[in-house]
C-alpha cells in the first residue's frame, strides 16, 4: 500500500521552515542560562530532540541497534543532530548523519560545537538514496520519522544496506498507512509536512527484504504514538507563537493544519507508525 507524491524540494522547503531550529534552541537556552558559555551537551536534550517519544525512544533504537562505545552510526536523515550527539554522549558512538537541508545541517555543525562533540557527530549534506558515505563502514543506519519525506525508499534502504558492514543492524521508525488515505488527506500531509509513498507495516517488509536484510522485525507503534502526538500537537501550537515572538520560522499554514489532521488520523488507526530492525547478513 503506498500514498505517493514525489520531490525533495518539498521536504528542503518544509524544513527550511520548521519551527524546531538551531536559531529556536539557542534562544531558548539563553533566555534560560544567560549565555551560551560551558553549554553541555545534556542541556539540549529538552530542545534539540524532534522526534516522537524523546530520550526514551533513543535509548530504545539505540539498544536494538547494539549502539555502544566507538560504534559507528550513521544517521538517515538526521535534521539537527539532536539524536546523533544523544548517542556520541550517552553511548560513546561516532556518529555520521546524513541531512537534505542546508539550513539544518548549518543548524547541527553549530549546536555540537557548541557541546564540544564536533570530532564525535558530523551531519554532511546529501540524500540518504546517494549517501555520501563508503561501503561497509557502519556498525548501525539509525532513522526516526524521516523516511515519510523520501521519495524512493528502496534505494534509501539499500543504501543502508550498502554502508552497513556484515553483521551490521538497520533500525528505524516511521510513519504507515493503515488503509489509503482520501485524496485530500494525502494532499495535506504532502502540502503540510512533506509526507509521500507512505508504506503499510507489509510495504516496510517487503522492502527491507529486498534491499537484502535479514532476522526482521516491525512493530506496530500506532497506539504508542496516540498520546505522544496528542502532546506534540499541543507544544506545536505553543511554539508557534514563541518562535514568532523570538524572529525564528514558525511552520507555515499548511504545516499546523497537517498536523492537527495528522492527529486525528493516527487516533482513527488510518496512519500509524512502525519501527522496524533488519540485519546485513555475515559475509
Amino acid at each position: 500500500m503506498e500514498q505517493t507524491n514525489g520531490g525533495t524540494a518539498q521536504a528542503v522547503a518544509f524544513y527550511s521552515g520548521h519551527p524546531i531550529s538551531a536559531a529556536l534552541v539557542l534562544t531558548r537556552l539563553r533566555a534560560a542560562r544567560g549565555g551560551l558559555v560551558g553549554l553541555r551537551p545534556e542541556e539540549l536534550w529538552a530542545h534539540d530532540q524532534d522526534h516522537f517519544g524523546g530520550l526514551a525512544a533513543n535509548d530504545t533504537l539505540a539498544k536494538l541497534a547494539g549502539i555502544g562505545p566507538g560504534s559507528r552510526v550513521a544517521d538517515f536523515c538526521a535534521g539537527l543532530g539532536g539524536p546523533a550527539r544523544y548517542y556520541a554522549q550517552v553511548f560513546g558512538a561516532d556518529v555520521t548523519g546524513v541531512e537534505l537541508t542546508p539550513a539544518r545541517v548549518a543548524g547541527a555543525a553549530e549546536l555540537s560545537a557548541l557541546v564540544g562533540l564536533q570530532d564525535r557527530v558530523r551531519v554532511l549534506q546529501g540524500d540518504v538514496t546517494r549517501a555520501p558515505l563508503p561501503d561497509g563502514a557502519f556498525d548501525a543506519v539509525v532513522s526516526q520519522e524521516a523516511l515519510l519525506h523520501v521519495p524512493d525508499k528502496a534505494a534509501a534502504l539499500a543504501e543502508a544496506f550498502r554502508v552497513l558492514r556484515p553483521g551490521g543492524r538497520v533500525v528505524f521508525s516511521d510513519w504507515a498507512c493503515h488503509s489509503p488515505l482520501p485524496p485530500d488527506d494525502a494532499d495535506l500531509m504532502w502540502q503540510g509536512m512533506a509526507a509521500q509513498t507512505l508504506q503499510s507495516l507489509d510495504g516496510y517488509r517487503d522492502l527491507l527484504t529486498r534491499a537484502g536484510f535479514v532476522e526482521l522485525h516491525i512493530e506496530d507503534m500506532t497506539e504508542a504514538w496516540g498520546p505522544i502526538l496528542r502532546e506534540r500537537l499541543r507544544m506545536y501550537q505553543a511554539m508557534r507563537g514563541e518562535a514568532a515572538a523570538a524572529g525564528t520560522p514558525p511552520g507555515d499554514d499548511a504545516f499546523h493544519r497537517s498536523y492537527v489532521r495528522f492527529v486525528e488520523l493516527i487516533l482513527a488507526r488510518q496512519l500509524g507508525g512502525i519501527r522496524a530492525e533488519g540485519v546485513k547478513p555475515p559475509a
